[in-house]
């Protein structure tokens, strides 16, 4: 059960990086604030990768071709999720480009047991259903959901962020599993170093030919883009430890209590209340990170 708490803690986290980010967006692009949890997120990983290394005693685990291919495969898959999300978000409103990716919790669970045989107990499908149906009625107002079926074009590209978010999930898990020296903490982050080494590679690669504006952006906004890496690290540390003690699907879905998270903070932050539909979807969302605890627990 030690993986309910981890991803909680990755969570907030990523509520607080998710902010970080935003206050960046605005000073070097969508882009560049993209790619700080990647470039300045590396070296915090590496940190905590030798600080598990020396709190454990343990040896660095050896990387077999599997554990690389797993990796590789997640690097590319979030990046490309990420890319398919920002254009999703710029096409349409954020609360049905949300409703869209987050569609990811069932792709994660059938990607799963195809994937890893990762099989969830009868509980643990009702309540991957019931979040997932939550975050469709907290993100759409009533009025939209004719619209949100009726746009093939966005569903196609949502649904796609939301499988590929869900592959890397998959992935990163398959990594962690490769790996067949060291506890689950070790494994945890060396895949994350690995995964962050590759995904600061290409993006840095890609912005150094095409978009140097942003990359140096990020360079001369350095202690902001240091906060928002260490964010960023700090969450990708827990949800790979909480991907090598469970199924994706379980951290997957439990991590949808970011939404009442962000909600609380976002109404501390502005003073404005919830709508009468975001109010029933995150009780939705309660109700099935509730019925996804029971399943565990049982």
């Amino acid at each position: 059960m030690l993986w309910i708490p981890i991803t909680l803690v990755a969570c907030a986290a990523q509520v607080l990086r998710n902010g970080a980010q935003a206050s960046l967006t605005g000073r070097i692009g969508t882009l560049g604030a993209t790619q700080v949890r990647f470039v300045f997120g590396l070296p915090f990983a590496v940190l905590f990768l030798l600080a598990g290394l020396a709190i454990t005693g343990e040896g660095l685990p050896h990387l077999n071709a599997g554990a690389l291919r797993w990796g590789m495969l997640g690097a590319v898959a979030q990046i490309a999720a990420t890319a398919l999300m920002l254009w999703v978000m710029h096409k349409r409103a954020f609360g049905v480009a949300y409703a869209y990716i987050k569609t990811e919790p069932v792709i994660v669970a059938l990607l799963g047991v195809l994937l890893l045989g990762d099989h969830l107990p009868a509980l643990g499908w009702v309540a991957v259903v019931v979040v997932t149906a939550g975050v469709l009625c907290a993100s759409v107002k009533p009025g939209e959901f004719s619209r949100l079926l009726s746009e093939k074009g966005m569903i196609a590209a949502g649904v796609a962020a939301g499988g590929l978010f869900g592959l890397s999930a998959i992935a990163f898990r398959g990594a962690i599993n490769s790996l067949h020296e060291g506890g689950y903490v070790v494994r945890s982050l060396t895949m994350l170093v690995v995964t962050l080494a590759i995904q600061a590679g290409l993006l840095g690669i890609w912005l150094a030919l095409r978009d140097r504006a942003a990359f140096v952006g990020s360079l001369r906004e350095w202690r902001r883009s240091m906060g928002a890496g260490f964010l960023g690290a700090l969450a990708s540390a827990f949800w790979f430890t909480g991907f090598a003690l469970t199924a994706a699907a379980n951290v997957r879905t439990l991590a949808l209590a970011e939404m009442p998270m962000a909600a609380l903070l976002s109404g501390r932050l502005t003073g404005k209340g919830m709508a009468r539909h975001e109010v029933t979807g995150l009780a939705l969302v309660m109700l099935g990170v509730g019925l996804l605890l029971w399943s565990a627990a049982a």
